[in-house]
């Protein structure tokens, strides 16, 4: 007999800490924030207008990979993302960043190069072609 009122009890205790660890109202992002799940920018704001700037002041004289006809299709636009590794169909498509643009940049990272790809700035590990950050342009 005295040992219901004891199952009772714990049963109760461990419901309530379920509760509390799954009811906290951080769900799967518990720890995390925002820019942990879109992946941290390399690429700094200031960076960013910079090579708008630089984008904006070719005048339809742009260098290949980043005219409107290297624009990507559809597939292989949704293959390029932060984090993600470039497809082999995406690799034979880079071409080097131009050297106006690569001077307004910050130096990569180690092992990494600036490189443009379908209207894109992307900086990629040049061993695993890992994505680190992405701009891409727009007219």
């Amino acid at each position: 007999m005295r040992s219901k009122p004891w199952l009772y009890g714990c049963t109760v205790v461990m419901f309530a800490l379920s509760g509390m660890a799954l009811g906290d109202g951080h769900g799967k992002h518990h720890g995390r924030n925002d820019e942990d799940e879109r992946g941290k920018q390399y690429y700094s704001e200031h960076d960013r207008d910079q090579m708008r700037g630089w984008y904006d002041d070719q005048d339809d004289h742009l260098p290949p990979g980043l005219a409107n006809r290297d624009r990507l299709p559809p597939g292989l636009e949704k293959q390029l993302r932060v984090r993600g590794i470039l497809p082999p169909g995406l690799q034979k498509k880079l071409m080097p960043c131009p050297e106006e643009l690569e001077r307004r940049l910050p130096p990569p990272p180690p092992g990494c190069v600036h490189v443009v790809v379908g209207g894109h700035v992307v900086l990629v590990n040049r061993s695993t072609y890992v994505v680190l950050d992405i701009l891409h342009f727009e007219r």
